[in-house]
């Protein structure tokens, strides 16, 4: 009981996440999750309440590191396309990291997820919106700083930017060499980056 009662919930939740992240929803057992968090049945359930709000927590804990580090990159430039190109960029390395998947979690699970699994597929919907919008904050800014052009949408860019980035890191998760995933980020980057030249140009 006291091994129980000391669980740091914290690890066990990021146990869960990587469990969840490599084989999704439903090829994740309760006898897998025994095993990785070290739990019994019991004692998962009374920390978390039953798998379905254990995999709506890991998704939003996902989510919520995935947010930080891209204020932990955008914080790093003044101009907002630089460091949206940056992020981009850091996404090249993906096949180089020991991760339980190349492909997004939220976007496994929204693939996943059926009719049966309603809240947490409208969690991962949620989710990919927070993340859509911040890019579009984003490119709104880098529009009042006069870096983008004023003709452009804000809302189109950071939709399309977040298609992108999806794309790369399905694509990512084929057998490939990290060096086309590379080659393919910096394509991306750049492309971000010539939004600025663009808008710049249209100034003068």
């Amino acid at each position: 009981m006291a091994r129980t009662s000391n669980h740091n919930r914290q690890d066990s939740l990021d146990r869960a996440l990587q469990l969840f992240w490599q084989k999704g929803f439903h090829a994740t057992s309760l006898k897998d999750l025994e095993k990785a968090l070290d739990m019994r049945p019991g004692s998962i359930y009374a920390t978390f309440g039953n798998k379905d709000g254990l995999f709506q927590e890991s998704l939003e804990r996902y989510a919520r590191l995935g947010l930080a580090e891209l204020e932990r990159v955008l914080q790093a430039y003044d101009s907002p396309l630089t460091g949206l190109a940056a992020y981009v960029r850091k996404f090249g390395a993906l096949r180089e990291q020991e991760l339980p998947s190349c492909a997004c979690m939220l976007v496994k699970s929204l693939l996943e997820l059926g009719e049966r699994e309603q809240a947490a597929r409208r969690k991962a919907e949620e989710l990919l919106a927070a993340m859509e919008a911040r890019f579009t904050d984003r490119f709104a800014a880098a529009q009042r700083l006069g870096e983008l052009d004023s003709r452009l949408d804000p809302v189109r860019l950071g939709r399309r930017l977040q298609a992108e980035i999806m794309g790369l890191r399905a694509f990512a998760q084929r057998d490939v060499d990290s060096a086309a995933v590379r080659a393919l980020a910096e394509d991306m980057a750049v492309s971000l980056e010539a939004l600025r030249t663009e808008g710049v140009a249209h100034r003068h």
